[in-house]
């Protein structure tokens, strides 16, 4: 170079780009991690002696490199090595299946219908209960006899009660017979007459009550076989009907101890479950005088008790003891009794008697004078006991006496 020319002047430094510096950064900082790394490394372990006995080394699982501190690798759970399911190999000719569905049995299904059906049916009869009771209005017949008849609570309630019982549905295994049993003039006729009313005005025709006296329809004179088929042939015909219209009919048998043993068997033979159904569904009535001496007995020897709160329970006890007994004697002289539903009606005492006076003279017309009515109510015949007094005939003269005013 010539003297004459001279030196460049040097260059200034030129400073090194950000992508540059980075990377460099980077591979610094990677280093210093590796030296540490080495560092921490356990010692290589000592070689052991040729003539000592190797110990039993387990091998370690082989270590990754992370960015995990040691404390941080110590504190990892160890992972659980997932076990692989074994392959289901399927012959490649047969034909695959799916797991198959529980199916439900038929069975099930069956008496799952079979109760629906069942609880259909519970229901449909307490329905039926209340709509076939509420036809014959019996409330309204308790009523009627409560406030008609004089003197016999325990037997107005036990009658009705038992066609309470009975009327409650429609279809029966066999009919319903009522004996009506006590003394003359303590109201068995008078009963009567109510419900054959009563039932005649709920079933609104009268030909399904059927009234039957033994002194009318079959006197002395006449033949029982005739008597026999006339009442068999008018039973059938109310019967029939009644199927028809599907009701219960009232049958009414006054006098019944006057009945022949021919009539007798025919209303047994009428009682029989072999029967066809629908001589299953009626009512019957016998009015009785049979077993009044019974009935006596037990209001004379029972006097003391009646109307006495605290002797209640030794009332109806006895009372028990009458209808035992009652049948007992019924049944010596025909087996129909044994069948029937036995309701005594007692004597009458004298302000029952008052009573019956007084609501013969307001229908007769007459003012139902208290001290008139006693008057005449002291002509009849009582029967005195325990200072009580029970008429001997009850109401029978009671008409009789009023028409003479």
């Amino acid at each position: 170079m010539d003297r004459g020319q001279s030196s460049p002047e040097p260059a200034a430094p030129v400073a090194p780009s950000p992508s540059v510096i980075a990377p460099v950064r980077a591979v610094v900082r990677l280093r210093h991690q590796v030296r540490l790394l080495r560092k921490r490394r356990p010692p290589p372990p000592v070689a052991p002696d040729p003539g000592a006995v190797a110990p039993r080394v387990h091998r370690e699982q082989p270590q990754f490199f992370t960015f995990d501190g040691p404390a941080e690798l110590a504190s990892r759970p160890a992972r659980k090595r997932r076990r692989r399911s074994r392959l289901v190999l399927y012959p490649e000719t047969s034909r695959k299946f799916g797991p198959r569905a529980e199916r439900q049995s038929r069975a099930q299904r069956c008496l799952l219908l079979l109760v629906a059906i069942v609880g259909f049916q519970v229901l449909n009869a307490i329905e039926n209960l209340d709509d076939n009771a509420l036809r014959y209005d019996l409330d309204g017949l308790e009523k009627t006899l409560q406030r008609a008849v004089f003197g016999q609570p325990a037997a107005m309630g036990r009658l009705v009660a038992l066609l309470r019982d009975y009327l409650a549905t429609h279809v029966h295994s066999r009919p319903l017979l009522l004996a009506l049993h006590g003394p003359s003039g303590v109201g068995k006729s008078h009963v009567g007459r109510l419900l054959a009313r009563h039932f005649r005005a709920v079933l609104e025709d009268g030909a399904l009550v059927l009234q039957y006296h033994a002194r009318h329809h079959c006197p002395a004179p006449r033949a029982a076989a005739g008597c026999r088929e006339e009442l068999a042939r008018r039973v059938a015909d109310v019967l029939a009907r009644a199927e028809a219209e599907e009701k219960t009919p009232l049958l009414v048998l006054d006098d019944a101890e006057l009945l022949p043993p021919a009539l007798l068997d025919e209303l047994h033979g009428l009682l029989q479950p072999q029967r066809p159904p629908r001589f299953h569904n009626a009512v019957y009535v016998l009015l009785s005088g049979a077993g009044s001496a019974e009935v006596t007995r037990f209001v004379l020897q029972n006097a003391s008790r009646a109307g006495r709160a605290d002797r209640a329970e030794e009332l109806r006890a006895a009372e028990e003891e009458l209808r035992a007994s009652l049948r007992a004697l019924l049944v010596r002289q025909h087996p129909l009794w044994e069948a029937a539903a036995i309701v005594p009606f007692l004597l009458l005492d004298k302000r029952d008697v008052v009573n019956c006076f007084r609501d013969e003279m307001a229908d007769e017309g007459f003012f139902p004078e208290q001290a008139r009515a006693e008057l005449l109510a002291a002509q009849l015949s009582y029967y005195r006991v325990a200072g009580r007094e029970f008429a001997v005939t009850g109401c029978k003269q009671v008409v009789a006496t009023v028409n003479l005013l």
